[in-house]
């Protein structure tokens, strides 16, 4: 690819939670493989100062402040990119919040608050861009964003269920969405942002610090022609990582003539199964309950 066509020139994109952090950096590079970008941020402030240096770059931004947690957020949004750029080729689904919390200590209003943006939010955004690429005919990207978190995440309840939601919306929509041209991928990123700095891990401890904006190379590749080949597809990103997210699957599996009784599965489970229980959550630690789980032995007064 020469200096003078861009990898991504002329594909208007849409970002959302696109002011900051692992956002900013999807902009940053998108505008710098020649697609005019929406920087979508409820942060209208921080997003007016990336479009400004998306600007001075040579580079093309529209700055939005649309809440994409509500349908006609979403669909405001993506009616404002294709007024503004003529249509919309890209959308990079990156919005997302947290309410960290045990499950014995989670409410209601945690788990709506933490569904809506991330569930719902790509959802409507990406019903939206979708239905306009798909009358446009020249096909289109769509990338969003889970996490390893959906492995397993100790306190995180929330926010693990709605990063499998995304990841299972993403082998959907590849499926659906292939015979309009549309290609969709997910990414997993590494980057140290305000969100992220809410973590703790099951010991208290913060996770590592990451430059969110190395995720913005994979997704800017992923949205060119040369990924026409790629699509339903997770990838961890960022560091120094490009990391392919492999599809659930069945594992090892018993097969009993005439189907299973419980004393068929009593006699051969715990000597086929327990052995292919591997590493366990996002931290991939080793299977910790080999040795059983069990209630907390009483205390004597």
């Amino acid at each position: 690819m020469s200096a003078a066509q861009p990898l991504l020139d002329g594909r208007p994109a849409i970002v959302t939670g696109a002011a900051g952090g692992i956002g900013r950096g999807h902009v940053l590079h998108l505008a710098a493989a020649g697609a005019p970008v929406v920087i979508n941020d409820i942060n209208g402030a921080a997003a007016e100062a990336l479009a400004r240096d998306v600007i001075a770059a040579g580079g093309q931004a529209l700055v939005s402040t649309h809440d994409i947690g509500t349908r006609e957020g979403a669909e405001t949004l993506v009616q404002a990119c294709c007024e503004a750029f003529g249509s919309v080729r890209i959308l990079v689904n990156n919005a997302g919040n947290l309410r960290d919390k045990t499950l014995l200590k989670m409410t209601d209003d945690d788990l709506d608050a933490v569904l809506t943006v991330h569930v719902k939010g790509t959802f409507w955004c990406t019903q939206a861009a979708a239905r306009a690429m798909a009358d446009q005919g020249a096909g289109g990207a769509v990338i969003n964003t889970t996490s390893g978190g959906h492995f397993g995440s100790f306190g995180q309840t929330a926010y693990s269920a709605a990063k499998g939601a995304i990841a299972s919306m993403t082998y959907t929509w590849a499926l659906e969405l292939a015979r309009y041209g549309i290609r969709v991928n997910a990414i997993g990123p590494l980057g140290t942002t305000a969100m992220s700095k809410t973590y703790r891990d099951a010991d208290g401890k913060p996770g590592q610090d990451f430059d969110p904006t190395l995720n913005g190379p994979a997704v800017v590749y992923l949205c060119s022609d040369e990924a026409a080949n790629v699509s339903g597809q997770i990838f961890g990103t960022g560091g120094e990582r490009l990391s392919h997210m492999v599809q659930p699957h069945y594992g090892k599996t018993l097969i009993q003539p005439g189907g299973w009784d419980v004393e068929s599965i009593r006699r051969h489970f715990q000597a086929q199964m327990p052995g292919q229980f591997g590493a366990f959550g996002i931290l991939g630690k080793p299977y910790p309950f080999h040795g059983g789980v069990y209630p907390p032995t009483p205390t004597e007064d």
